[in-house]
């Protein structure tokens, strides 16, 4: 998984990578990278596609998701979770410089996008129990309500999608 190299990953559940994740602890360098990257909800934002930006990328969607939008911790860590494996797809598999990342919200959902310059397709493989990696679209695939690629005229955009509601996660108090 981007970002998690190097980190012992459990089996089982795959909410349970997301688990170690903490708000509290990544909240001030969340608004940091907020503040030197630019805000994803208005305008498509630039990362260098290098491993090291996938942490950028999740503390993005951590500050939009729980400040901006003020949704719930585990509508977050969703989030946050599937913008890594995005990510880590375009950094790992596109040979680009530079990959953008747009994140959404219409009534009732929130849309995260990641573009980059390569037109070859994203390919959902099986997964077995003892794979080390190619998880990502997997998780994706599982955990999003709906996700999709579309070809630009120079690249793709590859995206997720996920339902806000109140039984999933209720919005933030205090």
């Amino acid at each position: 998984m981007a970002g998690l190299e190097d980190t012992e990953q459990p089996r089982g559940a795959a909410r349970a990578t997301a688990a170690r994740w903490s708000p509290a602890i990544e909240d001030e360098h969340a608004l940091k990278a907020l503040e030197l990257f630019g805000d994803p909800t208005e305008a498509e934002v630039p990362l260098p596609s290098r491993p090291e930006s996938a942490a950028t990328a999740r503390r993005l969607a951590q500050v939009v998701v729980l400040r901006r939008w003020s949704l719930g911790p585990k509508l977050t860590e969703d989030t946050v979770l599937l913008v890594s494996e995005l990510v880590g797809n375009a950094v790992r598999h596109t040979g680009a410089r530079v990959f953008g990342l747009r994140m959404r919200r219409r009534p009732h959902w929130i849309r995260v996008e990641v573009r980059d310059p390569s037109r070859a397709l994203p390919c959902l493989m099986p997964v077995r129990p003892l794979d080390l990696s190619g998880r990502g679209l997997f998780l994706v695939d599982k955990l999003s309500d709906r996700w999709g690629v579309d070809l630009l005229p120079r690249g793709k955009t590859t995206w997720f999608e996920l339902r806000v509601s109140a039984d999933r996660d209720p919005p933030r108090t205090g």
